[in-house]
């Protein structure tokens, strides 16, 4: 591309980012045309006088801001096992751009840096790891401790991790692991870096940390408690730790009374479901018993949003579950629990987002409230420290697969039972948040009323709005956010009651990451419960690149590939920088309860394998994949007839 070119794309991307990003409303009157009129009540109140400015004045979201929710240092106690040397500190420092050596010696940064970042290591035995690692006399004076410390200085980091895991997992951890003294100490100089760091308008620390229940001897039950506030509240009582219970139901009343006691603001991301073995959206309670109002009133509270895609794998749906979408076996890892247990019949089910959709449109039925109304986030779940999810920038899951000529054949997980391999990694995820400011308080805010969105990687910006009067003439203007606010609800809403013969309409935006590949297609998955009580779910293709037509199967033809996998590049002579459209609901029945979220699909990358295996100049076998088509989910819209 020569320099006039590339100028002239530079300027249209920007353009088109800023047309995305940051709407304007010319008039101080809302816009009437032949086809509808916005809403003047909620055009005065998100579009009010502004004068000759169409950017003073917004009182919406403006600006996306990109982060990752869940990243492990070697404070983590599997983390230091496996060998991870680096802290807080240098995981927030590589978020905010900055270059760190990785533990293994490894110069690393980011290509371009992170806006907001939550460090959760774990609260069970926080930073005793490092003593078990340096030998504390003593820690050492317990056989079991001494083993794992012997099998850590053995390099045996992967088995050590494993077998603490279990442990904890059973509930025989040592008790000198549990010495509240050190906690409090660990837990203190973790806000304190966070403090340090925390930088309003520019860059935000939220102080959280990962509780860690593995109950069953291993079902992953994780959560990410994320605080609102700063050290000062944060340091009032030290986390609730799955040595006090795994019980979910504790953590949310732990939440409760914390509120209560500071006066502060907490929020619960359960990880992605895949090692749950069936307990993520379990339909009883953890004991075992029916659900209640109650207990989906908790969840609902606590646990807004949901961590769909990470490195263990991407938890949206599953192929034997949603067996009509072609796009269902991205990045899967269904091989067993965190303990090796592997899968028995009907887990899946209870493991992955959009199944969990549409039960709660069911439990809302028949309770009265939807615990699983959330809306979806992305992390790493990294526990190197650092929070890389491009494909040509991964550092892994943790130290023992970090970059290498062999970790694609490394074992990431390996029991008697089950043995993950390092290419079944996924490079993921990023959280992107639509906010007004960088702020712990307006970041926060965001993910509490669901205004986020979940991608692999990528950081395309995305808008999705719903609402009963958005026409074609909305996505012409090339101002979404305006038209949306004002006409509608965006991600996370919710619709009221259908007005009489109308079905629901949505205005659908998405721009391309500049560092990544053109979009494929935007896409509206809709969940839906029938009279009779039945749960359904379809994907419909709205708005797509180039002039393919769908074929007699309904389906869109693939974009087509241009990845040169020996040399691990790709060009962008398919697909689009842009895609918007507004789309109307075909088949609406008012009388029936439904949710729809978008999914925007970029055209075919090269994977991390691929750059991988040309840096490293390596054969992988043929079940290693090379490419891939990443991608971006929305959180959901609901529809509640009556509401």
């Amino acid at each position: 591309m020569d320099t006039t070119m590339k100028t002239k794309f530079q300027k249209n991307l920007i353009a088109a980012a800023l047309a995305f990003a940051l709407p304007a409303f010319a008039q101080n009157k809302p816009v009437v045309t032949d086809q509808g009129e916005m809403n003047v009540e909620a055009a005065a109140k998100a579009f009010p006088k502004r004068g000759f400015s169409p950017y003073a004045n917004r009182n919406y979201p403006t600006r996306v801001l990109w982060d990752d929710e869940h990243v492990h240092t070697g404070w983590s106690v599997d983390a230091g096992a496996f060998g991870a040397t680096l802290g807080p500190e240098e995981a927030v420092r590589f978020a905010r751009g900055e270059q760190v050596k990785s533990s293994l010696g490894e110069p690393a940064k980011l290509s371009r840096p992170l806006d907001w970042v939550v460090i959760t290591n774990h609260s069970d035995a926080a930073g005793v790891i490092f003593e078990i690692r340096d030998g504390n006399p003593s820690l050492m004076r317990d056989p079991l401790i001494k083993k794992r410390h012997d099998m850590m200085a053995a390099g045996k980091g992967v088995e050590a991790a494993s077998e603490m895991i279990s442990t904890q997992s059973n509930n025989k951890v040592p008790a000198a692991m549990k010495d509240p003294k050190l906690a409090v100490s660990i837990w203190q100089k973790n806000t304190a870096i966070m403090e340090k760091y925390n930088e309003p308008g520019r860059f935000t620390a939220l102080i959280g940390y990962e509780w860690t229940s593995n109950a069953g001897g291993g079902d992953n039950l994780h959560r990410n408690v994320i605080y609102r506030d700063g050290k000062d509240k944060a340091d009032q009582a030290i986390p609730m730790t799955t040595f006090d219970s795994e019980n979910p139901e504790d953590l949310w009343k732990w939440m409760a009374k914390w509120e209560e006691k500071t006066g502060g603001s907490l929020l619960a991301i359960p990880h992605n479901g895949n090692l749950s073995n069936g307990k993520m959206f379990a339909l009883t309670t953890f004991l075992g018993n029916p659900l209640t109002r109650e207990w989906a009133e908790a969840r609902a509270k606590w646990e807004p949003m949901y961590e769909i895609t990470q490195i263990k794998g991407d938890g949206e749906t599953q192929p034997s579950l949603s067996p009509t979408d072609e796009f269902a076996s991205f990045e899967k890892w269904d091989k067993a629990n965190l303990a090796g247990v592997p899968k028995t019949a009907g887990m899946l089910e209870r493991e992955y987002a959009r199944q969990a959709l549409k039960e709660g449109l069911k439990l809302e039925e028949k309770l009265g409230v939807n615990p699983f109304k959330f809306g979806f986030v992305s992390g790493t779940d990294t526990h190197t420290g650092l929070s890389t999810a491009e494909e040509d920038n991964f550092f892994g899951k943790h130290t023992g697969v970090e970059p290498s000529a062999h970790r694609w054949e490394h074992a990431v997980i390996k029991t008697p039972q089950v043995n993950i391999l390092g290419w079944q990694m996924a490079a993921a995820g990023y959280t992107g948040v639509w906010t007004a400011e960088n702020t712990r308080a307006s970041i926060w805010d965001a993910l509490k009323r669901k205004e986020a969105y979940s991608t692999a990687g990528p950081r395309m910006t995305v808008r999705f709005f719903g609402g009963w009067d958005f026409y074609a003439k909305d996505a012409q203007t090339r101002l979404p956010a305006e038209a949306g606010y004002s006409k509608g609800v965006p991600m996370g809403g919710d619709l009221q009651q259908a007005p009489a013969g109308k079905s629901p309409t949505f205005l659908v935006a998405a721009l391309k990451d500049p560092m990544s590949g053109n979009l494929d297609r935007y896409q509206i998955i809709k969940g839906w419960m029938d009279a009779m009580g039945e749960l359904h779910e379809k994907v419909y293709d709205v708005v797509w690149s180039g002039d393919r037509k769908t074929g007699a199967n309904g389906k869109l033809p693939p974009v087509g590939n241009t990845v040169d996998v020996p040399n691990a590049t790709w060009t962008n002579t398919i697909g689009s920088p842009e895609l918007i459209a507004v789309w109307k609901d075909p088949q609406f029945n008012p009388a029936q309860r439904a949710f729809y979220y978008g999914r925007v699909i970029e055209i075919p990358t090269p994977r991390w394998t691929a750059y991988e295996a040309k840096r490293y100049n390596i054969q992988m076998p043929k079940e290693v994949p090379m490419t891939l088509q990443e991608r971006g989910y929305t959180s959901p819209i609901w529809y509640t007839p009556g509401k």
